[in-house]
């Protein structure tokens, strides 16, 4: 059990300086799985932003984006991801990528910046820490929703807030 306690506490010592989601056991998750080779953004640091000042870009599969996503976000797909789906972007503008927890979404930011987008950021946590902190979504209307696409069982998990859909 002590040799369990050390571990954790060596991992949650290796957050300072990172981006972070309010459950200790999601952000372990995620630092194993987001590798930070694009900037990220915390959901804090984002909802406390102009949104409509940002290109807010959902990197999940259609059906997940038509049960929910962030107000404004265009979908750009993932599995069928294509440069064309962001035609006309200034490589200047400020873009936020999320998926459900940043690992899709990270994936597509290291496309971007191969194409020369200077201002990619990954949302932190993704979807599901944004609904877990009590940030609106929207469907496929437009009206705002509780819904969430949970994207499985497995990873449904960490979507502790909102109706998980599947």
């Amino acid at each position: 059990m002590r040799v369990f306690a050390f571990i954790v506490i060596i991992m949650l010592g290796s957050f300072k300086g990172r981006a972070q989601v309010e459950s200790t056991a999601y952000n372990l998750i995620l630092k194993t799985l987001i590798k930070e080779s694009v900037p990220t953004i915390t959901v804090k640091e984002l909802s406390e932003q102009d949104l409509s000042k940002k290109l807010l870009l959902d990197a999940r599969e259609k059906r997940e984006y038509n049960v929910s996503h962030l107000k404004g976000a265009k979908w750009i797909g993932f599995e069928d991801f294509d440069m064309s789906r962001v035609r006309g972007v200034d490589k200047e503008q400020e873009i936020v990528i999320y998926c459900s927890v940043g690992v899709r979404s990270e994936k597509i930011g290291e496309k971007l910046k191969a194409a020369g987008y200077t201002n990619v950021k990954n949302l932190y946590g993704s979807i599901f820490e944004w609904v877990n902190q009590g940030n609106p979504v929207y469907d496929s209307e437009g009206k705002q929703t509780q819904k969430v696409h949970a994207y499985n069982k497995k990873w449904g998990i960490w979507l502790n807030k909102g109706e998980k859909v599947y």
